[in-house]
């Protein structure tokens, strides 16, 4: 968003970081095996196209690399304040401004507040009784302790989520016991990941229209994938059988097979993609453990059917606060309405992006606005530009805010319930795209092509409007 900014001639950016570098989630999982499960080509900028991914399915060192590449060579280095995170913002009805409070004390004053938060940067802590008595080792996969040896030790993982089946395998073969403790099991399907030879990399450097068609050929062969999600839940039954095929490929043991066999719809939940999680479950070395956890102890975990585990080290594979969005920041708009209260039964906002009350915020990758068939990047290089040209019309018709329609944002927001309620991840099943009752805040309920045609010019008709005064 800074790059798209400066390149429309807005200088005074700054953007607030509460880490020390950039990176996001590619900064902060760090742990063994961390990956994207979004080809390269179409997980990056399209206004910087990388030609020498290393393979189709590039690891997190390589996108943090690539990240860090984007922010030097369009110079947002000196724009980032980092360690610096926002507590809070308020807006001020008379001024127009908001007012930002940070975590070093100061605080800073802006015209336009930009929240690109992300849905999945907060840990997920379980509430398992005795957690905080365990006397060996714990941490979260996102903030993997590389200091601690796993090797010949006894290691629990709770939970089977997007994390876990990316470390498990590559723990596995060097713990000497890894007990898996799985809530429900989910639908892990072949990667199609390979590496890139030099000279397909030369080929794409000199040929950059080559890129831009493996680009598109990517794009065209994941969003039909949101029909099943959408439209069409009827075809997962295709997508099920093949998911069947290849468990039973990977998984010969036909009791630990039924306890790999997931329960809920394939796409109710998130859809995993991996080559060794299968594998590494059929070590000798790996136990998938399905009963439910009753409590830790000083020195392991006990079960409700009475069984101890004893461990050295627990892993909490349990994923992030997807639902919170914005949080823990505290947000007041005009008359001091507190964003907390308007989403106390789940976020809602004008195309994922605007929130009537709160004038002149503008989120990236806001409520609604995830993906389950095809790449996020998609959805925020729309919210990009949308949210430049609001800047802009703000600069053009001397605004001094704009705040999106009460009933522009209900219509919209009725619409997009009413088409979630029609697909697939509103089945009976539980969810990180769903709040605590059941609400789906996370989701968008379509094509890609779709958002970027609703997106693609703000209508102030939808918003109301205050000029500066001269």
């Amino acid at each position: 968003m800074a790059i798209q900014l400066k390149e429309a001639g807005f200088s005074d950016i700054t953007v607030f970081e509460k880490a020390n570098d950039v990176g996001g989630c590619w900064r902060e999982n760090t742990y063994p095996g961390a990956a994207c499960d979004v080809p390269s080509h179409l997980y990056s900028y399209s206004f910087e196209l990388k030609s020498d991914w290393s393979r189709r399915f590039a690891e997190q060192e390589e996108i943090l690399t690539y990240i860090r590449h984007c922010a030097e060579k369009y110079q947002v280095w000196s724009h980032i304040r980092f360690n610096t995170e926002v507590n809070a913002a308020e807006f001020d009805d008379d001024s127009g401004q908001w007012t930002l409070t940070l975590s070093d004390g100061n605080t800073a004053v802006a015209d336009v507040v930009i929240p690109a938060c992300g849905q999945l940067s907060r840990p997920a802590y379980p509430r398992i009784e005795g957690l905080d008595d365990f006397q060996g080792e714990i941490f979260h996969s996102a903030t993997w302790n590389h200091d601690y040896n796993l090797d010949g030790k006894k290691v629990a993982v709770i939970g089977t989520g997007a994390s876990a089946i990316q470390f498990v395998p590559r723990i596995a073969p060097v713990v000497n016991k890894l007990t898996l403790f799985q809530r429900s099991a989910p639908h892990v399907i072949p990667k199609s990941d390979y590496a890139y030879p030099k000279r397909v990399q030369a080929l794409f450097s000199r040929f950059p229209s080559t890129l831009r068609a493996s680009r598109w050929a990517t794009y065209c062969e994941l969003e039909p994938r949101a029909l099943m999600f959408t439209k069409f839940p009827q075809i997962s039954t295709l997508y099920e059988k093949v998911f069947l095929r290849n468990l039973r490929k990977c998984v010969a043991d036909p009791v630990l097979r039924e306890k790999l066999t997931p329960k809920d719809p394939i796409g109710c939940k998130r859809v995993l993609l991996s080559n060794d999680y299968y594998p590494a479950l059929t070590r000798d070395n790996v136990h998938v453990e399905t009963e439910d956890i009753s409590r830790v102890t000083a020195s392991g975990i006990d079960t409700v059917d009475g069984t101890t585990h004893q461990v050295d080290a627990i892993i909490l594979g349990t994923g992030f606060t997807a639902t919170d969005f914005l949080a823990p920041m505290r947000i007041s708009g005009r008359g001091g309405k507190s964003l907390n209260d308007e989403w106390r039964a789940g976020a809602e906002a004008y195309l994922g992006i605007t929130v009537s009350g709160f004038p002149n915020m503008f989120m990236l990758y806001g409520p609604n606005t995830n993906l389950g068939h095809n790449s996020i990047i998609l959805m925020l290089e729309s919210q990009m530009r949308y949210v430049l040209e609001a800047v802009k019309k703000l600069h053009d018709n001397s605004l001094r805010w704009i705040d999106v329609r009460d009933a522009a944002q209900g219509n919209f927001n009725d619409e997009i319930h009413k088409r979630v309620s029609a697909t697939i991840w509103d089945r009976e099943c539980s969810s990180w795209y769903k709040t605590a009752a059941g609400k789906n805040t996370n989701n968008w309920p379509g094509f890609t092509f779709t958002y970027n045609a609703l997106t693609r010019s703000v209508n102030l008709d939808d918003y109301d409007t205050t000029q500066l005064v001269s």
